[in-house]
Parts: C-alpha cells; structure tokens; sequence
C-alpha cells in the first residue's frame, strides 16, 4: 500500500475522439476513456485497481521505467497512484455506528422489522446526492 507514478500511452481513436491507455510496464493494464479527462480519470482508476489487486495477492509490482517513445498522436503521461486512498474510498467492509432515536420510535420501527441498517445507508445515500 504505498504511492506509485507510471508512464501510461494514450492512443487516440481518430474515429470518435475516444482514447485507449495501456502500461507498458504493467502487463494486462489496459483502459479507455471517452475524451480526454475521462481518459485520465479512467487512467488513474485502472492503475489503482491493477497495483492494489497486486498488492493484496503479494504479486510483484514491476518496477516503472522510463517513458517509452511513442509516435504522434500518441503521447506518454505519467499517472499517479494511491493504492491506500483507493482503498479507503471503495472499502465497503461495514463500520459499526452506534446512534440514539426517541423509544417510541425504536419500538414502531421494531415492531415494523424495519432493518435500521438498510434505512441508514439508503438515508445517507440519498442525503450525499449517490442514487
């Protein structure tokens, strides 16, 4: 779990403005993206999930070397990755939280089966705009 910068190939696709991105360095670490950002978003996403997959098996993460040579259009970007931020952003292990709602309220929800975890979560989604 640690920080790690790649120099990625950007291929753009002449035909709809898209862009493929590959790591030489990281076999199999391939990705796409519809434009620009998205291509560098999409980048950043796919090397933090290829290096923190190797992480958690205990694989060898090759070392990056330098920048290849790449004929125009393509072009060479370093992307960087913070496999412990990734991690702590996609992490869905539960987290225990101990809250207080008036009894009356405890015993109708109770009495009604309501999953007080499942009305959290859907309360806390729809409050922070995620569904």
């Amino acid at each position: 779990m640690a920080q790690y910068v790649y120099p990625a190939v950007f291929h753009p696709n002449e035909d709809d403005g898209s862009y493929t991105i590959t790591f030489p360095d990281l076999p199999c670490c391939i990705t796409e993206g519809k434009d620009l950002a998205d291509a560098l978003y999409m980048a950043k996403d796919c090397l933090e999930i290829w290096l923190s997959y190797s992480e958690d098996k205990r694989q060898p993460i090759p070392a990056p070397t330098a920048a290849p040579q790449v004929q125009a259009p393509e072009f060479v970007n370093y992307i960087m990755a913070d496999t412990t931020a990734w991690r702590k952003k996609y992490d869905s292990r539960a987290v225990k939280k101990t809250l207080s709602i008036p009894n009356w309220l405890n015993t109708l929800a109770e009495d009604a089966g309501v999953n007080f975890s499942q009305i959290l979560q859907d309360a806390l989604k729809e409050r922070l705009n995620l569904t």
